[in-house]
């Protein structure tokens, strides 16, 4: 979330040095910052609002409060801390289905306004943060959630009918194969949604027509407008469940449904009805008529006991009662002290503070973590060796041993035997039914790579789950895949004799007999109970069928730690390589060749590999490959030749003879 410090401070007044000390501060109590930008005259923190956070976090007073209780120094001026007094008003009513689904439907009628673009000042504050001004009385309703974190929205009173003198709210769920239309975003088409039953919606109750999808966006119905004179400002509560499934079904994940979802107070609706009126009332003009409140189910108290034994048991500390006390009484609770324990109740607007562990992690952040030291925990008797996981170290190192990378490719596939209900994308609504494909799609896109890594073929393994349907379920199994790929292009024979050699080595070292690969098309090798599948340079080993005929294991082997290995990053761009072949002169050998070919390479020169050796008529021929690449660009033919120009110069006068 955007903030803005400029915004934070009237809040908090000056209790921080600066807007990077402030950010610092909730970095190490509350959030991550995730970035700092000095925009406008502003500082503008992006803050990462964890989700057990986002109910009263989400809003500058939220941050300004976090503050605040970091600092112990008390708001300036707190939103929160006076019980709003609305004006009843008859000529609104509301009737609400399911209590459950809207606990709480405030609304409040301004007549009388003039819709104008908003004031500088409002329009700054809404740009620092990403937003975009629209009109003064839109403007207010978005200022209003992000300065509290609650979401209202506006109705153009004249747009729909009042009956028996009362414009008639309704909130009810919706019918199946019932339409809406929303506001459009950015000037495009309306767009109008056709709903399933399972949305909650606003209506006008005079004609049953929907105005608005409930906790999501609100309706082109009944919208603002430049003629608009008389308003209606809503502010609910909804049912998060019911919110998040409706936004994330039609893709409407908005600021709005963002906070609705993550349940803010109940308590909230009354004191955003006060500011927004006033606000209003400020830059529209106007005449507040009055407002209505439907609570149904009100916000349950919440009183919780918290020791303060368990307290420094749990964070490794030693505080005195009082400094939770402290603490706590600054997180806005209520505290009183028995004894050893300490009764708290919620401040109403933290929906998230339900049990004791909750108010112990409030203390620890607030005390700060840095006073809590490390410790490590006493040994504890290993109850069981995991034995896939032993076995499957076995086999990494001997066929890491034997030249194979290991690879981690996707549970998912665009197409394959068990669908999943909800896909997370179109070409990954499958679960994976075997390692094989995966394995040849990994060797289809490294062999053309042997020449940049310097090696003859490309070799690769997987251990992964892979799943079937079976009735009345999915079974899953644990495959061992492995895969060789040679130089030419096509599969080639020879690609077998890797993989056998690879599936003898393991059969050595576990014990097992695995059987030897028959050549030549897709087979299927059942022995001791064990399934094979070999398909063109890959085989595929059901991993969990071996299992059981190994022994279970008593110890885990001894880890050895090798030399210190220094990782940097590849290059991005495709490297290109270059054949010298060339007769010496007595004596040479071929270190010295490889050590001018070097010299005169250039720094773009990645590897050096001899291919070819022979001697006739006294004379030594000796063949290299060279590989060139950059890390910033893709190379040319015009630089690479360039760059053997001058080797075969070099070449030439030490009287070597390039053939």
């Amino acid at each position: 979330m955007l903030v803005s410090y400029n915004w934070l401070k009237e809040y908090t007044g000056d209790t921080t040095k600066n807007a990077e000390a402030a950010a610092a501060l909730l970095g190490a109590h509350s959030f991550e910052i995730d970035g700092f930008e000095i925009k406008d005259g502003d500082s503008i923190i992006d803050i990462d609002v964890t989700p057990n956070r986002a109910s009263d976090c989400l809003c500058h007073r939220g941050i300004a409060h976090e503050l605040s209780v970091i600092t112990g120094v008390p708001l300036q001026k707190d939103v929160l801390a006076k019980t709003p007094a609305l004006t009843p008003v008859d000529t609104i009513g509301v009737e609400i289905e399911d209590g459950a689904a809207c606990p709480r439907f405030t609304a409040s009628l301004i007549t009388g306004v003039e819709i104008k673009e908003s004031p500088e000042w409002l329009k700054e504050r809404l740009r620092a943060i990403g937003q975009r001004p629209i009109n003064n009385i839109v403007d207010a309703t978005n200022y209003v959630m992000f300065a509290m974190g609650q979401p209202l929205h506006a109705y153009d009173a004249d747009l729909f009918p009042q009956v028996n003198g009362k414009w008639q709210f309704k909130v009810r769920y919706a019918k199946e194969g019932e339409q809406v239309s929303l506001i459009p975003e950015n000037n495009k088409e309306d767009r109008i949604i056709e709903l399933t039953g399972t949305e909650l919606l606003i209506v006008d109750a005079s004609s049953d027509t929907p105005i608005g999808l409930a906790g999501v966006k609100g309706g082109r119905f009944a919208g603002v407008h430049s003629g608009t004179s008389k308003v209606i400002i809503e502010a609910a509560h909804f049912h998060p469940t019911i919110t998040r499934k409706t936004a994330r079904r039609l893709g409407i994940v908005i600021d709005a449904s963002k906070r609705f979802e993550n349940e803010p107070s109940r308590e909230l609706p009354p004191y955003a009805q006060s500011e927004i009126i006033a606000l209003i009332l400020d830059i529209a003009g106007g005449t507040y008529e009055g407002s209505i409140d439907a609570y149904l189910e009100k916000q349950v108290e919440n009183k919780v006991i918290v020791s303060t034994a368990r307290v420094n048991a749990l964070l490794g500390l030693t505080l005195e009662q009082e400094e939770m006390v402290s603490i706590l009484d600054r997180l806005g609770c209520t505290v009183s002290v028995s004894g050893d324990t300490i009764t708290v109740i919620n401040p109403f607007e933290r929906t998230d503070l339900k049990i004791e562990e909750d108010y112990i992690e409030e203390i620890g952040r607030i005390h700060g973590y840095a006073d809590i030291s490390s410790e490590l925990p006493a040994v504890v008797p290993l109850a069981e060796i995991n034995k896939r996981h032993y076995y499957s170290e076995i086999i990494r190192d001997t066929l890491i041993g034997l030249g194979f990378s290991e690879v981690i490719t996707s549970s998912f596939r665009n197409k394959d035997r068990v669908q999943l209900r909800n896909a997370l994308a179109s070409d990954k609504s499958y679960m994976r039914s075997n390692l094989n494909k995966n394995i040849s799609e990994v060797l289809d896109k490294n062999a053309g790579l042997t020449d940049l890594l310097g090696t003859s073929d490309t070799r690769v393994f997987e251990i992964g789950t892979v799943f079937e349907p079976k009735e009345g379920g999915i079974a899953e199994h644990v495959s061992l895949a492995i895969g060789v790929r040679l130089k030419q292009a096509g599969y080639s024979g020879k690609e077998d004799r890797p993989c056998d050699e690879a599936l003898s080595s393991i059969s050595t070292v576990l014990g097992t007999a695995f059987p030897a690969i028959a050549q030549g098309g897709q087979k299927q090798v059942t022995e001791a109970g064990t399934s094979f599948v070999y398909n063109q340079g890959v085989v595929e080993i059901n991993l969990t069928e071996v299992l059981t005929h190994l022994p279970e294991p008593t110890t885990y082997r001894p880890v050895t730690v090798g030399e210190e290995i220094v990782y940097k990053p590849f290059s991005i761009y495709p490297a290109m390589s270059r054949d010298i072949a060339l007769w010496t002169t007595d004596g040479t050998v071929a270190t010295d060749v490889e050590k001018v070919l070097n010299e005169n390479a250039g720094d773009l020169r990645v590897r050096t590999t001899l291919f070819d050796e022979f001697t006739k008529d006294g004379r030594t021929s000796f063949a290299f490959r060279l590989v060139f690449q950059a890390n910033d660009r893709t190379l040319t033919d015009v630089e690479v030749n360039e760059i053997m120009e001058k080797i075969n110069a070099a070449v030439a006068a030490l009287g070597w003879e390039v053939r």
